[in-house]
């Protein structure tokens, strides 16, 4: 009797074993497809923005921010001169927006038809400065005393290719001065070239934006030229008509405008236009 006891709850034992077993990988299956499901429900990604090497801070504190209120979206930047980022958007590079620091350049891709026209908006505005290094003794106070400098040096940013180089030659000419600093000129790859050639004291001066100027406890402002004296600096952006993230791209395109972001703008020195 003990034997047929034993044998009876051997038996239901090892049924209530294959049941359970039966039944718990299918119901851990069941969850680890729903796992799946909540991981790839959105699609991850990720938009390339080129811009103006002049905007590289204001741009590195607002990314998190858009990627906190767009969790599946990443954002990569492409600092630069204006001109050459505009080269590689023409050439075919992968981007989906573009801020430049120059209309000109801005204006080239529009009338590629790689930005619609209505569509793109001119973001912020910047001045012109002349910068000497902080512990500089030479006697630079305004943009006339650079044909003083002699054997000097004076760091631009390449006029073709970057705009605050063609603003400081248009300002250069307007008070009648370029032919007697052209020969004292090292040109620069973007304006921050410029701003670290002057922290450095690899030359006498150099003209940024006033923002760039804002970030250095290195160098010394000495003069701001008249708006009068070169074209206006506006910084425009637009979406790319190529890019594959058009949405996305059209996200923080939007992102860019809100009120929060100006702000941000504004404390970096940048001018919020209406």
């Amino acid at each position: 009797m003990m034997k047929l006891r034993n044998s009876i709850f051997i038996l239901l034992f090892l049924f209530i074993l294959s049941a359970c077993s039966s039944n718990g990988p299918a119901k851990q299956n069941e969850e680890s497809k729903d796992e799946v499901k909540v991981e790839t429900g959105v699609e991850n990604k990720e938009i390339t923005v080129s811009a103006a090497a002049s905007l590289e801070d204001a741009l590195m504190e607002i990314k998190p921010l858009f990627e906190d209120e767009h969790d599946n979206i990443k954002l990569l930047f492409n600092f630069g001169g204006s001109g050459a980022l505009g080269q590689q958007i023409t050439q075919g590079a992968p981007v989906d927006l573009f801020l430049s620091a120059a209309k000109d350049k801005f204006d080239e891709l529009i009338s590629q038809d790689l930005i619609e026209k209505d569509k793109g908006i001119d973001l912020v505005g910047n001045s012109l400065v002349l910068i000497i290094p902080k512990e500089s003794k030479n006697s630079i106070a305004s943009f006339e005393d650079l044909t003083n400098i002699g054997e000097g040096k004076l760091a631009l940013g390449t006029p073709e290719s970057v705009p605050a180089g063609k603003y400081a030659s248009q300002t250069f000419h307007h008070l009648g001065i370029w032919d007697k600093v052209e020969n004292n000129i090292v040109y620069t790859k973007d304006v921050r070239q410029v701003l670290t050639y002057v922290e450095t004291g690899n030359v006498e001066a150099g003209v940024v934006y006033k923002t760039d100027a804002m970030l250095s406890d290195k160098i010394k402002i000495v003069a701001e030229a008249d708006s009068s004296s070169h074209d206006p600096i506006i910084y425009p952006a637009g979406v790319i008509k190529t890019s594959k993230n058009i949405e996305e791209a059209e996200m923080f395109f939007q992102f860019l405008q809100e009120a929060k972001i100006k702000e941000i703008f504004q404390k970096y020195g940048f001018q919020v236009l209406d």
